[in-house]
């Protein structure tokens, strides 16, 4: 009996140690469960709050989208602003007939630079020469250092006026310029608007057709065309 005794106070004593035990393991239990609730609350506010960035960023992208929209709209009327004023600036141009100083004369240099890569020695507008019996006006001349530009400019191009240059002007030149023999010549005929027929009676006769590009900037119609015969 007294064994028995001892075995059941030992027992007690285990039974109370696993009591104590699993007392602990549900407060543990409890804290787990309260920290999870913490956590789960935590996961519930940061999906609130990414909903609402979500939200607020697709506001940004649509106003985002909609000033981009603005800035087109914005830059397309400045373009066609641009494109009205061009336009406009020159028919005031050829009815002062003031077109070789307002139009052309301030293209020459940059066409020059970025076409041709050298930038001009010297550059003149509206030049007259003589030489006996001969003489003649020229619109605009830009002289570099192994070549030369020579400008016909018309208000209304017509393949005659390109004819005539072909045929009289450059051949007036030459002999008026004989100290510019040793330097490539490069005839540019020139107006505000160059239609593609005369376009490319130019390019078939070896020059270049500089005009207003869609009236945004004057340009070089037939570069491209012309390029290979530039460098043979």
């Amino acid at each position: 009996m007294k064994d028995f005794k001892d075995k059941m106070l030992a027992f007690k004593d285990e039974m109370k140690a696993f009591k104590d035990e699993m007392k602990d393991f549900k407060d543990e239990m409890k804290v787990f469960k309260d920290e999870m609730l913490i956590f789960k609350d935590g996961v519930e506010t940061f999906k609130v709050e990414m909903k609402g960035f979500k939200d607020e960023m697709k506001d940004f992208k649509d106003e985002m989208r909609l000033f981009k929209d603005e800035m087109q709209a914005f830059k397309d009327e400045l373009r066609d602003e641009n494109r009205r004023m061009n336009k406009r600036w020159g028919e005031i141009s050829n009815k002062l007939g003031t077109l070789v100083e307002d139009i052309v004369a301030p293209a020459i240099d940059p066409m020059i630079e970025k076409y041709f890569g050298m930038e001009p020695i010297e550059t003149s507008i509206r030049i007259r020469r003589r030489k006996g019996n001969l003489k003649a006006e020229f619109d605009a001349i830009a002289i570099c250092e192994h070549c030369v530009f020579l400008f016909e400019v018309k208000s209304t191009p017509r393949k005659d006026y390109i004819k005539e240059f072909l045929e009289l002007q450059i051949p007036r030149f030459r002999q008026l310029y004989p100290e510019f023999e040793s330097k490539r010549l490069y005839p540019v005929f020139a107006s505000l608007r160059i239609e593609q027929p005369e376009v490319d009676f130019c390019t078939e006769n070896g020059i270049y057709a500089m005009a207003y590009r869609e009236w945004d900037y004057m340009d070089l119609l037939n570069y491209e065309e012309l390029e290979p015969q530039r460098k043979a």
